[in-house]
């Protein structure tokens, strides 16, 4: 009897562990938006590892794909009436990981298309957090934000 008893009283721990519901899809999150707007300036940003970039698309933004690096890009749009256009500006940003160390991000301006985009490369190490502070200064209107990416 004693023999049943234990792996019984297993199985009955382990279906209240449960709470008793039956199990369910994943719940999509949606991600953090990706800008900031300060009245009719639009600012968009983003950081992800040039190896996350196909061969196309490194070789359309002039960067190479290194697991050491990852591509920082700024963009600035003015909105009105909802629609957005592109617009100048200077971009200035660094980046700190978690131990505090920080780096001075050099930017350069590309075409692409009908929009420029202001890019640069960080370098990234494996399992570490990123903060990225941006200080924009275009139409009179001088703007800081700070966002964070993970790798």
């Amino acid at each position: 009897m004693r023999r049943y008893c234990l792996p019984l009283l297993c199985l009955l721990a382990l279906a209240a562990c449960s709470g008793g519901e039956s199990p369910r899809a994943a719940e999509f999150v949606a991600p953090v938006p990706a800008e900031s707007d300060f009245g009719d300036l639009r600012v968009r940003y983003n950081a992800l590892p040039t190896m996350a970039l196909s061969e196309a698309v490194a070789k359309q933004y002039g960067v190479e794909r290194d697991p050491g690096t990852a591509l920082v890009v700024i963009a600035l749009r003015r909105v009105r009436g909802g629609e957005e256009t592109d617009t100048d500006g200077e971009v200035a940003l660094q980046a700190s990981d978690l131990s505090g160390a920080r780096q001075n991000i050099a930017l350069r301006v590309i075409d692409i298309g009908d929009y420029s985009d202001h890019i640069g490369i960080a370098r990234v190490s494996p399992r570490n957090s990123y903060r990225f502070e941006v200080a924009v200064d275009s139409g009179g209107r001088k703007e800081t934000l700070q966002f964070q990416r993970n790798f």
